[in-house]
């Protein structure tokens, strides 16, 4: 975690304001006290007062020792990254006059992009006078996009200047 998004917490002494909706290390709520009764409470506890909202009228405060709250804090964030699931874009790449063979190796590949979760992106690149011939290309892209099963075309082959595209994802109520 960068010192950018590193979340900047006052505690004791540090708290601006007078006021404050106390609670306790379990999270129950003790009420709205002073700042001075909040830190004496604190002190007899051995703890430290820490501002978790400070944008709150009145800011709420949590008595609880600031090393256990940063690594709760640490968990926290651990495990909302583990549960992050990270979709990448893959792309293929074909020609319009194409072998059979390698068809069928970018179609494997395809599936296999496809089935882990991934976005596919699947370019048809024409190269010197095949552009004056799109109908080719647009029938290798047909013939792929139909030998893929449980998909939906999120955006339907086009031209990019000598690029054909298409953008493919996995339909998620086929699986």
């Amino acid at each position: 975690m960068n010192a950018k998004q590193r979340k900047f917490y006052r505690l004791n002494y540090q708290i601006a304001s007078q006021t404050l909706r106390l609670l306790d290390e379990a999270g129950k709520q003790i009420g709205i006290v002073t700042k001075i009764e909040a830190l004496q409470k604190a002190k007899e506890l051995g703890i430290d007062v820490v501002e978790i909202a400070g944008n709150a009228s009145p800011p709420v405060a949590k008595l609880i020792d600031f090393k256990k709250f940063k690594y709760q804090e640490a968990k926290k964030e651990r495990e909302m990254k583990k549960s992050q699931k990270h979709v990448g874009v893959k792309e293929v790449r074909l020609r319009p006059f194409i072998g059979q063979h390698d068809f069928d190796t970018r179609l494997k590949q395809a599936k296999d992009f496809l089935a882990d979760g991934n976005q596919l992106k699947v370019n048809l690149m024409f190269k010197g006078r095949e552009i004056t011939r799109k109908e080719f290309g647009f029938n290798v892209i047909r013939r792929f996009i139909e030998a893929l099963e449980n998909i939906k075309v999120v955006r339907e082959p086009h031209v990019e200047g000598r690029t054909l595209v298409a953008m493919i994802v996995n339909n998620k109520k086929g699986v």
